[in-house]
């Protein structure tokens, strides 16, 4: 039963052991702390209890246990978690990776650019691909990289393609849409024509695009690229993220090219944490799943004026979302391709080992094309530099800014910070994570929630909350209370780091997350579990008071006035306050 194997996982994995293995911790008192992965912190927020083998970040709100924890910073699912905690323990998990909906909803797209790719492979290497193979020796790309790129070749036939997939009953309106093949009027023929193939893959591996290289000396376009369709979305793909992303968990650090050759190139030399844009300007999907890495984000873009207006613009745009990227500017080549060829593996892992930040490459940006001995030059730079100081959170980063304008220019310090004053950017508060509060909490809130964290740590309150209280009247509270209760029915037994594992498939770890992180310190007793109890039913009763003088308020009929007024009366007797 898959159950019981990741509860014995979850009892065999320590989670102290496991998310040392992700962040340092250290010992304070009976638990653990370490800086919180899943948001800016700067000072350890984050708690591990050894004893109840949960984490709760007070900061941010993450909480959950050891599967949680690994779900949430490997960006994986809940069973795949499982999977890699066991790996850790050194047990085996056989996950069967649920199928998508958008993979089910496209198996179709998907089998035909599987078999499309693999014509490609094939036609590669044929005799006829000698041609095109002679061409990539001479870009330095040799077995290696066509194997682990899966590169092929799209032979100088107009009809193809189009006839292998017609003849496996795929039809053409599919593969139309796909972008594999054009029409022009009645006239079919393959889009990808006496072109090297590179594939294009979707965040799972599923290829989903091509791009051709022409590799002779037509007149043709250099490149041309697969259109958008049903499974193929430039924005929402970063090249080569499938291939890269364990690699950047590993460093904790993600590069990112323009280009694919250059993704290909630093990826086939050894530097595996990189990706290419998929166009030059970063989506709002890009940037999630860039944020989702919680890497150290360094911009190698193309270097020429289009690279540096691209690292200006994405690095804006990651800064907007409260990322903090770097910025590496190579010198002498048009691309890291080129670079790499010409200077070497090494000349290029030591500029990614010294890039700059942001705001170092904003501030030499922002004075092209500028005078600054000019006074309307000068004026127009600093006031770009204190706009641009508004997406800084850090006040220490911000002064020291503008004390190194004051000094470079030869401007009062104090005009300086009064202009920034202007802009509302220091009494404007840090940018901290949002903690799960959209509603202050009310006396009841507080109550329940307090109530159900007692439940998810021992039998001995579930017993009392059944004989006390039996239900909460919100939705949400009644859910978790009646999970847990049927919880326990089903394994004679209750702990909260086991349970986690049972709300996650319920979905209604959120709610239990919020609960875990509100309550701090709160010593396990009956008393204390009593007090919570007497006031969730003084304000359960209060609402019933609330509503039946409402409904007498509004009631015409005189006997039925009278029969709720008697109503009203028992349960206004019957009152814990009263007791």
């Amino acid at each position: 039963m898959q159950e019981q194997e990741i509860e014995n996982i979850r009892k065999t994995a320590n989670i102290v052991d496991i998310i040392s293995s992700y962040v340092d911790l250290t010992p304070k008192g009976k638990n653990y702390f370490g800086v919180c992965p899943f948001h800016e912190d700067h000072s350890p927020s984050m708690s591990v209890s050894e004893d109840k083998q949960i984490y709760k970040c007070f900061s941010c709100g993450a909480a959950g246990n050891v599967f949680t924890f690994v779900k949430d910073y490997e960006n994986v699912s809940f069973l795949e978690a499982v999977s890699i905690v066991a790996q850790k323990c050194g047990l085996t998990f056989n996950v069967v990776k649920k199928t998508t909906n958008k993979t089910t909803n496209h198996q179709k797209e998907y089998e035909i650019m599987e078999l499309a790719l693999k014509f490609y492979q094939n036609n590669l290497n044929t005799k006829e691909g000698n041609k095109a193979k002679e061409y990539l020796k001479t870009r330095k790309l040799d077995e290696s990289v066509i194997k682990d790129f899966d590169l092929g070749l799209a032979l100088d036939k107009d009809y193809a393609l189009n006839k292998l997939l017609l003849s496996k009953n795929y039809k053409l309106e599919d593969l139309l849409e796909l972008g594999l093949v054009n029409r022009n009027n009645e006239y079919l023929n393959d889009v990808f024509n006496k072109r090297i193939i590179f594939p294009i893959h979707d965040l799972e591996g599923h290829p989903v695009g091509f791009t051709g290289r022409i590799y002779d000396d037509s007149n043709q376009a250099k490149y041309i690229n697969s259109k958008e369709s049903p499974i193929f979305k430039k924005g929402e793909i970063l090249f080569n993220y499938h291939r890269s992303k364990s690699e950047i968990k590993k460093k904790k650090e993600v590069i990112i090219v323009e280009g694919n050759m250059d993704a290909i190139r630093l990826y086939s030399m050894g530097v595996k944490n990189v990706v290419a844009l998929m166009g030059t300007s970063l989506t709002k999907e890009q940037v999630e799943i860039i944020k989702n890495l919680r890497a150290k984000i360094i911009l190698m873009l193309d270097n020429d004026s289009a690279g540096e207006i691209a690292t200006y613009n994405n690095g804006n745009i990651l800064s907007e979302n409260n990322l903090t990227p770097y910025v590496v500017r190579l010198s002498g080549e048009k691309d890291p391709d080129e670079y790499v060829i010409k200077n070497g593996i090494d000349a290029i892992i030591n500029n990614i080992a010294n890039p700059i930040s942001f705001l170092e490459f904003k501030l030499k940006y922002l004075k092209k094309d500028k005078d600054l001995t000019k006074t309307e030059d000068l004026v127009s730079y600093i006031k770009e530099v204190i706009k641009s100081l508004e997406s800084i959170p850090d006040e220490l980063t911000r002064n020291i800014t503008l004390k190194r304008i004051s000094t470079d220019y030869d401007i009062p310090l104090e005009m300086l910070q009064e202009e920034l004053k202007k802009v509302n950017i220091l009494k404007k508060p840090l940018k901290t994570p949002k903690i799960l509060e959209k509603n202050p909490k009310t006396k009841y809130d507080i109550a329940c929630m307090n109530i159900i964290y007692f439940m998810m740590h021992d039998y001995i309150y579930i017993t009392r909350f059944k004989k006390e209280l039996g239900y909460f009247t919100n939705k949400i509270y009644r859910d978790i209370a009646n999970a847990i209760i049927y919880y326990y029915e089903t394994h004679n037994a209750i702990n909260i780091a086991d349970f986690l594992s049972y709300a996650e498939e319920e979905n209604i770890n959120s709610s239990v997350k919020e609960i875990m992180t509100r309550i701090k310190d709160l010593e396990l007793n009956m008393d204390n579990f009593e007090e919570f109890i007497f006031v969730a039913k003084k304000e359960m009763e209060k609402e019933q008071i609330k509503e039946l003088k409402a409904k007498i308020a509004s009631e015409l009929d005189e006997a039925k006035k009278l029969e709720l007024a008697n109503k009203l009366i028992e349960i206004k007797k019957g009152c814990v306050g009263n007791e």
